[in-house]
């Protein structure tokens, strides 16, 4: 009886189990970091909700189209039974030259935020009047030709919109007059109108949105040039610039696209073709925010809880003294807390300072319990500097992005050779399976 329980002992205090126990903690910890996931994606989400409120009060994302030339045609019937049908002849501009300054200003709504932007824009063109007899089996009427621009979203529309030609200044008036090409947008009608002639046009407007700005390549030959003080631009659309320079006073963009490069022709009828499709622009993209980089950070929750146990249990050998598995639950239950306390401060501080004092705090934390279990001071020192370690290493992979995936695998692979290699110096393992192997043969049992 004697030697059963003294077997019985040296199997409870086994290495082996524990860190199958600790293995077990550690998956249950996956729990409550979920949790914290969720609670994470549900602010985001609140912000996201928040952002498009504002969005619509202010004005959407806006894409600019324009100026189309509309002209009403009547088809001839080539059967005595047909009826005559009106479709609009739509006309593209030959050349169109777009210059554009963006203005950005942040709007907040308690703790959330959203860009909004004026943009003061120029247009100038200039439009070819097809020749009388240009379109075959229909009437021109001439007389009802309009001009019209595509808007996403009238509300960001300001002040007085003039379309200049050769011949007059044409003011515009709300709504699209068809529905062929743009579904909402400005109309100037009752242009002069001559078959066969060139035409200059030149627009100057003052239009709002957010997010950010699409264009239309429209003309023949489209240029266009936009620029902003807003350092963080994410070119969009069909067509990237040809050039551009972006750096802490902002951006410049300049696009160049030729009819060949679009699939729709200079001119059609109907609404056989939608050359919104093509559109190009920028938006005014908001780094990766706090609610990203919090739950990014929570996907090395787990990560953090393997290596401050493997550190706990080389102490515990090396030192013989025993960690009971509680305190391995306080340890846990600290590092889990640590996103939490990083979300809700970052909603308030901004992220790299969310961080920075959280890390702080979850390390000294630690630190101070460790100083408990531990008889001698360098151990809870060896805490300290491995905590710091880490949390350092997190947040380089969190400011990386494009190479976080990298330098994390080349961070695990390293840090798993070091473990090996320390794994292998410990002489515990070694005896423990001595005595192991020894225990059959022990005269004491038989």
């Amino acid at each position: 009886m004697k030697i059963e329980i003294t077997n019985h002992s040296r199997w409870h205090q086994s290495i082996t189990l524990k860190l199958a126990l600790l293995a077990f903690l550690g998956l249950i910890f996956l729990i409550p970091l979920q949790m914290i996931k969720e609670v994470i994606m549900e602010r985001q989400s609140n912000g996201e909700k928040v952002m498009k409120e504002i969005s619509d009060q202010w004005a959407a994302k806006q894409c600019f189209s324009g100026p189309v030339l509309n002209i009403p045609v009547r088809t001839i019937p080539s059967e005595k039974d047909e009826k005559p049908v009106i479709r609009i002849w739509h006309i593209l501009p030959e050349t169109l030259d777009i210059k554009g300054e963006v203005s950005p200003e942040i709007r907040y709504r308690g703790i959330y935020q959203s860009v909004v932007y004026d943009s003061e824009m120029q247009i100038n063109g200039q439009l070819a009047i097809p020749e009388a007899g240009t379109l075959k089996n229909h009437e021109i009427i001439w007389n009802e030709a309009y001009y019209t621009i595509g808007i996403t979203d009238n509300r960001g529309l300001k002040g007085k919109i003039i379309l200049k030609t050769d011949q007059t200044e044409l003011e515009a008036e709300p709504g699209v007059r068809d529905n062929d090409i743009f579904q909402s947008g400005i109309s100037f009608i009752n242009p002069v109108i001559i078959p066969g002639t060139k035409i200059n046009i030149a627009i100057k407007l003052s239009l709002a949105g957010s997010e950010g700005l699409l264009l239309t390549p429209l003309g023949k030959t489209t240029t266009a040039h936009l620029q902003s003080d807003w350092n963080s631009p994410s070119f969009k659309g069909s067509f990237l610039p040809l050039k551009r320079n972006i750096d802490d006073k902002g951006f410049t963009a300049d696009w160049e696209v030729t009819h060949l490069n679009r699939n729709f022709p200079q001119s059609w009828v109907g609404n056989a073709f939608h050359p919104m499709e093509s559109a190009f622009g920028v938006d005014l993209f908001q780094p990766v925010d706090h609610y990203q980089k919090s739950w990014r950070s929570s996907r090395y929750g787990l990560l953090f809880i393997a290596l401050t146990f493997l550190v706990l249990i080389f102490l515990e050998i090396t030192g013989k003294e025993a960690i009971h598995i509680f305190h391995y639950f306080l340890v846990s239950l600290g590092l889990v807390l640590f996103f939490s306390l990083l979300n809700s401060l970052s909603e308030q501080t901004g992220f790299n300072i969310a961080y920075l004092i959280s890390s702080a705090a979850t390390i000294l934390m630690i630190t101070i319990f460790t100083r408990t279990l531990f008889r001698e001071k360098k151990r809870a020192f060896i805490v300290f500097g491995m905590l710091t370690i880490l949390y350092s290493f997190i947040f380089v992979l969190l400011t990386l992005n494009d190479y976080a995936y990298l330098a994390g695998n080349i961070g695990l692979f390293l840090l798993l050779f070091l473990v090996m290699m320390l794994s292998g110096r410990i002489k515990h393992f070694r005896t423990e399976l001595e005595d192991e192997a020894s225990g059959g043969d022990d005269p004491a049992t038989n």
